[in-house]
């Protein structure tokens, strides 16, 4: 949308919207399993990865044996490989403790492998999803969330859940395996000193569970105060060229440290937090630790216990002091996920505004571009008491090219917007060739379309690939007539990688007229019925003018020669005073129609525009 079109746009999003009350956001703890529900959503990207997974879990479990099956190796190397009595037998017990550790070794490394590669594809399956869904939904998600929120939620977001399903839902399994193995083994190795072990244990689940809630508060709030960083600084540089022409550099440098800061200090309280409750685990961990070695060394000495036996119930003590404290870490890391997968989860639950009928209709193998608004209003969703377009009829004959002029917000980009069906009437119908478009699927709908914007979009890759964007399948000889019909080819010509040049992003190495010209090309190459011009000469030279120009008449001639369904924006009336008809808009009604004299005859909005323009080129010729 142009400029002048701002006021029917949407507010921008604020993570104020999304959380009026900061404060008390995290008043009401929901139940555990709530708080980590939304992973429960990965489970459909899951599902075509069984297999891994199944062998993941046997790799894990045998590494898990494997670890808890080294203590008592340990033990009777221990109990029998020192003592001279089984001198002769004491290389078995060495040989099975290697055993152990060959077997720890290849499963610790199959399940490192399995879980890895189930962690990427999982997060490649999800990325490509959310994308696929971001495409799909309707200008007014973009007019209220920022693209570089939106983009944070594709990196770092979809990073979170990496770490949760390549990493820390093995550990958990593994933890939770090694806690109950080491648990029965110690019980089986002496009851006693598992029972002063386990004195600490109601009380490290209690902190974890306590400290976890609001662990994951605060990493939700990391997540908004990242994603509002990267709105920023994506925001600045799209428009770097504004940012420096107004010297706003230090502006911008200071509202970006500012928001990097509050994602720091954000980070930071999450940080603290999780420090916090590990130094509690380890202290309260190692205090019964300690309390076990005393009493166990009175057993030792007492010979209540051997040596190796003793040995084996540290280590499966360590073992799962070690457990426990890997979930404390993990629970932090489920909680981050689950805010991670809850924001992504926001995007793929936004249903399009617009989207194609259960069974949606079809056009003829050949559209001829018959155009018609009947009794049509529209409101935007963000200015619901506003009316965009007001019992608004139009009707356009296949080949027939006509302007659209009113001051700005008459309602002229609506026109456009709802024949590309972005947005629905909220009243009345759109047909084209007597077909309704609200029965066709959108992408069939507009692949019948073309469109030149005022300002034409160029994206990061070469000239031929520009030009291409317009139809997939073109080759390249479709692609060089496109150009030479768009007056394109003559400067494309000079350039030293000619068609295979790269334009950068936006493509900023062309000016603005070598850029119109693209997307003349582009629109050729498309070969639709119906064309949309967003006046594509109101900023340019005289000589660039005429040359974008003369491919504007090859495009709306049309590859057949008969015309095509022109509709013109029109800025500067001085352009279309050619064209036989010319509605005049209006607080999204037509006041008039009729072409440049019988308007300017008649007096009234368009006399008067005419008078403002025209009067002022004089002017300025003077």
């Amino acid at each position: 949308m142009r400029a002048g079109a701002s006021r029917e746009r949407a507010p921008r999003y604020t993570s104020a919207m999304a959380n009026p009350n900061p404060a008390t956001a995290n008043t009401v703890r929901p139940p555990i399993a709530k708080r980590i529900a939304p992973l429960f959503a990965l489970g459909p990207f899951l599902a075509p990865y069984r297999r891994a997974i199944a062998l993941a879990v046997i790799a894990l479990i045998v590494a898990a044996s494997a670890t808890l099956a080294f203590p008592v190796a340990g033990r009777m190397a221990i109990d029998h490989g020192f003592t001279a009595s089984t001198t002769a037998n004491a290389g078995r017990y060495f040989l099975g403790l290697m055993a152990v550790m060959v077997l720890l070794g290849l499963a610790s490394a199959s399940r490192f492998y399995l879980v890895t590669w189930i962690g990427e594809r999982v997060v490649a399956d999800i990325r490509a999803r959310v994308y696929s869904h971001i495409l799909s939904l309707s200008p007014v998600f973009f007019e209220t969330t920022r693209t570089g929120e939106v983009l944070s939620r594709l990196a770092a977001d979809t990073t979170l859940v990496q770490t949760v399903v390549g990493s820390s839902a093995s550990l958990a399994l593994r933890s939770i395996v090694m806690s109950i193995g080491a648990i029965v083994l110690m019980a089986i190795t002496s009851p006693k000193l598992t029972g002063l072990a386990f004195v600490s244990v109601p009380i490290l689940l209690g902190l974890i569970m306590v400290m976890g809630r609001r662990v994951r508060g605060l990493s939700r709030t990391a997540q908004d105060r990242l994603a509002e960083t990267s709105a920023l600084a994506g925001e600045t540089i799209n428009a770097i060229q504004t940012v420096q022409a107004y010297t706003h550099e230090t502006a911008d440098r200071a509202r970006y440290r500012g928001a990097v800061e509050g994602a720091f200090d954000s980070a930071i309280r999450r940080t603290r937090m999780r420090a916090f409750m590990t130094a509690i685990v380890i202290i309260v961990g190692g205090a019964c630790l300690v309390g076990v070695l005393w009493v166990g060394r009175s057993d030792l000495v007492a010979q209540r216990l051997t040596a190796g036996q003793f040995t084996q119930f540290i280590i499966y003590a360590f073992l799962l002091g070690g457990s426990v404290g890997a979930l404390t870490e993990i629970w932090g890391d489920l909680q981050r996920a689950a805010g991670a997968t809850e924001r992504l989860l926001e995007i793929l639950n936004t249903a399009p505004a617009v989207r194609a009928p259960p069974q949606p209709a079809a056009f003829p193998a050949r559209v001829e571009g018959r155009v018609s608004f009947q009794d049509v209003d529209f409101t935007y969703p963000s200015r619901p008491d506003h009316l965009a377009l007001h019992e608004f009829n139009l009707h356009v004959e296949p080949g027939e090219a006509i302007a659209l002029v009113g001051p700005s917000g008459a309602g002229k980009s609506t026109v456009f917007q709802l024949l590309q069906r972005f947005y629905d009437p909220t009243a009345g119908a759109i047909h084209i060739d007597g077909i309704s478009i609200a029965t066709l699927a959108p992408e069939q709908l507009r692949a019948h379309i073309a469109v030149v914007a005022q300002e034409p979009v160029m994206f990061a890759g070469s000239i031929t690939d520009n030009i291409r964007y317009g139809r997939l399948d073109a080759s390249e000889s479709e692609i060089h007539a496109a150009a030479q019909a768009a007056a394109a080819d003559e400067f494309i010509g000079r350039l030293p990688e000619g068609y295979n040049t790269l334009l950068g992003e936006r493509g900023t190495t062309l000016s603005v007229g070598q850029r119109q010209r693209i997307a003349i090309a582009r629109a050729i190459l498309r070969d639709a019925a119906v064309l949309l011009l967003d006046e594509a000469t109101s900023a340019l030279d005289a000589e660039n003018e005429h040359l974008v120009q003369v491919g504007l008449a090859n495009l709306m001639a049309g590859s057949s020669g008969r015309g095509r369904t022109t509709l013109v924006i029109a800025h500067r009336l001085a352009t279309i005073q050619r064209l036989r008809r010319i509605v005049v808009m209006n607080q999204g009604r037509i006041v008039a129609e009729g072409n440049h004299g019988e308007l300017v005859r008649a007096g009234g909005l368009y006399a008067r525009l005419a008078a403002l323009q025209f009067d002022e080129s004089r002017a300025l010729m003077d």
